[in-house]
C-alpha cells in the first residue's frame, strides 16, 4: 500500500499557482494554525497569499510533504512529474478535464494516464478533486471556505464529490469531523485506499463515506475487515444506479439489479452500513463516535408528550428498530417514579408530572434503561429557542440522562434539527450522550448502527461445480443470447431445479397429444415472442386436448411448450440472477409473476449465499406473512425455496463463464413444493456469437 503519511499530515506545504484557490489554501492553513512551512511556487508573481512565491519548484528550500497544485491540466502532470522525481510526500490535483471529461474532450483519458506515469510511487488526489482538511493535525489542503475547526479526535468523513463534502464540513449537528477528504477521479487513491491510510490513526473514531462508485473492490474488502480490528465501524451513502444493467430490458431481474444494486448488495456483506441521506450519514457517525457500534436494536424511549411517543413509534416503521414492551422491573421501577396516572409503555410519554424534578427525572430513566438486551435508550427533547427563551429546566433533563449509568448508551434526541443547539450538541458530545436531530435521520442511524454491531462472517466465495457435476449448456437455439425456455428450463433441472412436467413440440395437433401425456389442466406456451404473455402467447388452465389445439393455433407460434399447470400457490416469487462486471452474480429475490413490478419487493444479495442468507432474505420481504401462511392459510415449503435457490446458484456456478443472467419468474411457491414455472438463460454476448465453449 502507497504510504500516504507524509500528504496526510504534512510538516510542509507546497501551493502551486497564483489564482484565487491557491490563496485561499494558504489563507485556510493560517486560520487552522497550521505551523509548518507554506511555500508558494508562481514563476511570475512575488507573492501569492500574502506569502513570498518561488519562481521554480526547484528553487524551494526543501521537499514539500504535501503540493496543492492549482494550475491547468497539461501543466499540472508536468508539476506531478517534478515533484515526484524530487520525493515530494505527495500532491493534490486540483485541475479537472481529465477521465471525467473523455467525452467532452476526447484526450481526458489518456492526460489521466499520463498523469499517474508522472506520479509513479508518489500518492496523488484527484484529478478534479479539492482535497482535504485535517482537523486533527491543523492541515487544510483545501481551495475554499469550510466550517471545520481543529480536534483531538473525531470521525473521518470521505467523498467523491468535492462540493458535498464542503456542505458537510457545515454540519451544526455537534459532530467532531477530524478528517474530511476527496478523491475526485480516483485516479490512483480510491475511497478504500484514503480510508486504510487514516483508519490507524487512534484519534480518528468511525468512517463516513459518500460513494457514487466502487473502484477497487478487493481494497474495499479490506477497508470493512481492517476497521473492524481495530473496533472501527464504516457507514455510507451509496449513489449511483446502473445504465448498463437498466439496458439489459429483457427481463425483471435486469431492471432491478445491476452496478447499483451489486454495490449495495457488496457493501451489507462486508459489514459496511448504508443509509439513504446525508443527515442520516452525520447522525450514525455521532452514534459511532460517541458510544460506537449498538449491541442490538432494541430501543427504550422516553418523552414528556404523547406525540413525541406517537412519532417516535411510527417513525421507527421503516427501519429496523424494536420498541421491546416493557419488563417487570421496568414496570415497577417507573410506577415508582412516576405514580399510578402514567400509563406504562414502550415509548414511554412520562407526562409532566416530574418536569423539572431532578431525583424524579433520574430515577425514571434510569428504571427504563432496566431493559434486556438494549441498544439504546432515548429521551426525545426539543430545545428552546436560546434567543427568545430559557433552557434552564431542559438542563435537568441532560443532568438526569447523564446521572444513569447503564450498560446500554443514551442519547437525547431532538424532532427536528433546528431545536438542537451546536453548542448544546457539543455539551452533550463531551459528557458522552449521543445528541441526535432530525426523527426520521436518527431513527435511521440508530437501525444502522445495530447493523454494525452485528458479527460480520467470513467472505464466502463461489465455488464453481465440476463440469461432470452439470452438463454443459445446449445453446444451439439460442437468439440475441436467450435460450429457449424448454432448453433453459432442462439444463436448470440438471442442476437440481424443480420445474412442471413438459414436452416441447411443432405444431397444434402435436400439442394436443402432448397435453394428454402431461395430464390435464396444462399451460400452453408459444415460442419465439420475447415477452409471451404481452403477445398472448401464454394459455392457463386448459383442461382438454381441443382447447389445447385451438390455443396453439390461435397463437400461431414457431413452437409450443406444453406443460403441468401448477396448483396450489401459496405465493408467486421472483428468482433471478445478474452478473455484475464489478460485483460477481447478484441475486434478487422478490414478489413475482404479475406482482413483481406492482409490489416492488426484493431483497438483493451477492452468490454465493448460505441457506440461512435466503431464509433471512425471505422473511425480509413484504410478502413474508404469506410465505409464512396468513390468518391460517398454509405457508410455502420454506426449504423448498431454499433448494430452489441453492439450485440455481449451483447452475451459475457451473457456467460462470458463461451466464449473463438467469430469472425464474414465476417460482410457484407452494404448501409442499417450489416450481419454476417460467424460466430464462441469458449467455453472455461471447457465449452467444461464439458457442458456449467458444474459445
Amino acid at each position: 500500500m502507497t504510504d500516504m503519511s507524509r500528504l496526510l499530515r504534512p510538516r510542509s506545504i507546497a501551493v502551486i499557482g497564483g489564482g484565487a484557490w491557491c490563496a485561499n489554501v494558504i489563507r485556510e492553513c493560517r486560520k487552522m494554525g497550521f505551523d509548518g512551512p507554506i511555500w508558494p511556487v508562481h514563476p511570475k508573481r512575488a507573492d501569492v497569499g500574502g506569502l513570498p512565491a518561488f519562481a521554480h519548484l526547484e528553487d524551494l528550500p526543501g521537499v514539500p510533504d504535501a503540493t496543492f497544485i492549482g494550475i491547468n491540466r497539461e501543466a499540472t502532470v508536468e508539476a506531478v512529474r517534478l515533484l515526484s522525481a524530487r520525493g515530494a510526500g505527495g500532491a493534490i490535483c486540483f485541475a479537472s478535464g481529465f477521465a471525467e471529461a473523455q467525452a467532452e474532450l476526447g484526450d481526458g483519458a489518456a492526460l489521466q494516464a499520463e498523469l499517474l506515469s508522472a506520479a509513479g510511487a508518489m500518492p496523488v488526489l484527484g484529478p478534479n478533486c479539492y482535497g482535504f482538511v485535517n482537523a486533527l493535525d491543523r492541515a487544510p489542503l483545501w481551495p475554499d471556505q469550510h466550517g471545520m475547526v481543529p480536534v483531538e479526535r473525531g470521525v473521518a468523513i470521505l467523498s467523491q464529490s468535492s462540493n458535498v463534502a464542503l456542505n458537510l464540513t457545515m454540519q451544526k449537528r455537534g459532530l467532531p469531523i477530524a478528517f474530511l477528504g476527496t478523491v475526485g477521479n480516483q485516479a490512483q487513491v480510491d475511497l478504500g485506499a484514503l480510508g486504510m491510510a487514516l483508519l490507524e490513526d487512534e484519534r480518528i473514531t468511525a468512517l463516513g463515506l459518500y460513494i457514487e462508485g466502487i473502484k477497487d473492490i478487493r481494497g474495499f474488502e479490506v477497508l470493512a475487515a481492517r476497521a473492524r480490528d481495530l473496533g472501527k465501524r464504516v457507514v455510507a451513502l451509496k449513489l449511483g444506479a446502473s445504465e448498463q444493467a437498466n439496458a439489459a430490458g429483457v427481463s425483471h431481474t435486469a431492471s432491478l439489479t445491476g452496478s447499483d444494486a451489486g454495490a449495495r448488495a457488496f457493501l451489507r456483506r462486508i459489514g459496511v452500513a448504508q443509509v439513504s441521506s446525508l443527515s442520516a450519514l452525520l447522525e450514525t457517525l455521532k452514534i459511532l463516535h460517541v458510544a460506537g457500534p449498538l449491541a442490538s436494536n432494541r430501543v427504550v424511549s422516553a418523552s414528556c408528550s404523547g406525540g413525541e411517543a406517537s412519532l417516535m413509534a411510527d417513525t421507527a416503521l421503516g427501519f429496523d428498530i424494536e420498541f421491546p414492551a416493557l419488563v417487570p422491573a421496568q414496570q415497577a421501577a417507573l410506577r415508582a417514579a412516576l405514580g399510578p396516572k402514567v400509563a406504562l409503555a414502550n415509548p414511554l410519554d412520562y407526562h409532566t408530572y416530574i418536569w423539572g424534578d431532578l431525583t424524579a427525572t433520574t430515577a425514571c430513566f434510569d428504571g427504563l434503561m432496566w431493559g434486556e438486551d438494549l441498544g439504546l435508550g432515548v429521551v426525545v427533547l426539543d430545545f428552546p429557542r436560546a434567543d427568545r427563551c430559557s433552557a434552564e429546566d431542559w438542563d435537568v433533563v441532560i443532568e438526569a440522562v447523564a446521572a444513569v449509568q447503564a450498560e446500554a448508551p443514551m442519547a437525547i434526541l431532538a424532532s427536528i434539527v433546528e431545536t438542537l443547539p451546536e453548542v448544546v450538541a457539543e455539551r452533550l458530545v463531551a459528557r458522552g450522550i449521543v445528541p441526535l436531530c432530525d426523527m426520521a435521520a436518527a431513527q435511521e442511524a440508530i437501525s444502522a448502527a445495530a447493523f454494525l454491531g452485528r458479527g460480520c462472517a467470513p467472505l464466502p466465495v463461489l465455488v464453481e461445480a465440476e463440469p461432470s457435476e452439470i452438463e454443459y449448456l445446449d445453446q444451439e437455439e439460442a437468439q440475441d443470447g436467450v435460450l429457449p425456455e424448454a432448453v433453459a428450463k432442462a439444463a436448470l433441472s440438471r442442476a437440481g431445479l424443480a420445474v412442471p412436467g413438459f414436452e416441447r413440440v411443432s405444431s397444434a395437433l402435436e400439442a394436443c397429444a402432448a397435453a394428454g401425456r402431461v395430464g390435464f389442466p396444462v399451460v400452453l406456451k408459444g415460442e419465439g415472442f420475447a415477452h409471451k404473455s404481452e403477445a398472448g402467447a401464454v394459455r392457463l388452465n386448459l383442461e382438454t386436448g381441443e382447447a389445447v389445439r385451438a390455443a396453439a393455433e390461435a397463437m400461431d407460434a414457431a413452437g409450443y411448450l406444453v406443460e403441468e399447470m401448477v396448483g396450489g400457490a401459496v405465493v408467486e416469487l421472483l428468482l433471478g440472477v445478474l452478473r455484475d462486471p464489478a460485483h460477481g452474480f447478484v441475486l434478487t429475490l422478490g414478489a413475482g409473476g404479475v406482482w413483481t413490478e406492482i409490489l416492488d419487493d426484493t431483497q438483493v444479495l451477492l452468490l454465493p449465499v448460505t441457506a440461512q442468507d435466503v431464509r433471512d432474505a425471505l422473511g425480509r420481504l413484504k410478502i413474508a406473512p404469506l410465505l409464512a401462511g396468513y390468518r391460517g392459510a398454509a405457508g410455502a415449503e420454506m426449504e423448498a425455496i431454499v433448494a430452489a435457490v441453492q439450485a440455481v446458484q449451483a447452475f451459475v456456478a457451473a457456467h460462470a463463464d458463461d451466464i449473463e443472467e438467469v430469472e425464474i419468474n414465476p417460482l410457484i411457491s407452494t404448501a409442499t413444493r417450489a416450481v419454476a414455472a417460467d424460466a430464462l438463460i441469458r449467455l453472455t454476448m461471447r457465449q452467444a456469437e461464439g458457442g458456449i465453449n467458444a474459445a
